[in-house]
């Protein structure tokens, strides 16, 4: 498997109203992962994009197939825990952050599988808004950043530039960036994917200069205009060692896993799960009704499944 590092989305405060139901690796729900219970459960990472996929999943996996869902809040690398022991039987979305699970668990052990391709394709930077770069249309190239680091202090980043980052719990590349790129900026983080997203739409309104990790696919960026800098360009192993990385984040096509038993012994629903691919577009359109309308993800998913026929049915086993 590549061993690529890539940042992980902060955790969006709404995944708990959203009926995801947490779980840690030593205090999961039991789940019969050989399928004989007729219960699948997913695992889902803490942003609103992966609580799209699992939402949709849940629905058609319950109104389609009649097989009860349970999804189940986890962190990536804890979420391969989980499917390696059948407390979890799916990841849908998988952005290679957990390269060391993934080989001892689909290569070595084999008690996970790979799922197929989510169909989404995911890209992490550095961000500015575009007001910004209007002012100052050399930004966007970070070897200008230093010269206007002064316009990104905050009281958090005392006299450096602040680089906004969601939570402090995930994995990202951007303290070596800076060290290693010899930035006079500090990640400051927000704690959660919500609250990044506060303090980037309340930036955005008074217009004031920001700069963020961003990422896509991710709906907000329908509403705001942002311009991503140029970092180092990401090349095949640019990132195996985490403390000399001096590239910016790959172009991810996100991976979906199953948990090995699962799929041998809930054959329809694995199957299903294997078919479900969709693009950047209408992940976004999910996510969207959640975090931005205020919809339960369960409404969210009816909405969508009730407008798109023709693109679910596809997925369903022959």
């Amino acid at each position: 498997m590549k061993n690529r590092k890539h940042l992980l989305r902060a955790a969006t405060a709404t995944a708990v109203v959203l009926g995801v139901t947490g779980l840690s690796a030593c205090g999961a729900a039991k789940t019969d992962s050989s399928g004989s219970s007729g219960t699948v459960t997913i695992a889902v990472p803490s942003w609103v994009g992966a609580e799209a996929n699992a939402a949709v999943a849940k629905y058609i996996l319950e109104n389609e197939l009649d097989t009860k869902v349970k999804l189940t809040q986890l962190d990536e690398s804890v979420a391969f825990d989980a499917l390696n022991s059948g407390k979890a039987d799916a990841i849908l979305e998988d952005w290679g952050g957990a390269p060391k699970k993934v080989k001892l668990y689909v290569d070595d052990k084999k008690s996970v599988v790979e799922g197929g391709g989510l169909g989404v394709t995911g890209h992490i930077g550095w961000f500015v808004p575009k007001y910004l770069v209007d002012e100052h249309p050399d930004i966007t190239d970070y070897k200008n950043l230093n010269k206007y680091a002064s316009l990104f202090k905050t009281a958090e980043s005392g006299d450096k530039g602040q680089l906004l980052e969601g939570s402090p719990s995930y994995t990202t590349n951007d303290d070596a960036l800076i060290k290693n790129l010899d930035l006079d900026f500090k990640t400051v983080y927000a704690g959660s994917e919500a609250a990044q997203i506060t303090q980037i739409k309340e930036s955005y309104k008074a217009k004031k200069p920001f700069i963020s990790y961003w990422w896509t696919p991710q709906w907000l960026n329908s509403q705001l205009d942002l311009v991503e800098v140029k970092l180092p360009a990401f090349k095949e192993g640019c990132d195996a060692d985490a403390a000399k990385i001096e590239c910016g984040y790959a172009e991810t096509p996100l991976q979906k896993y199953l948990g090995a038993d699962f799929t041998k012994g809930n054959k329809e629903a694995a199957q299903f799960l294997k078919n479900f691919n969709w693009t950047n577009e209408q992940q976004n359109e999910v996510a969207a009704l959640i975090a931005d309308k205020k919809m339960s993800s369960e409404k969210a998913a009816e909405q969508w499944v009730k407008a798109n026929p023709d693109v679910w049915k596809a997925w369903l086993p022959k």
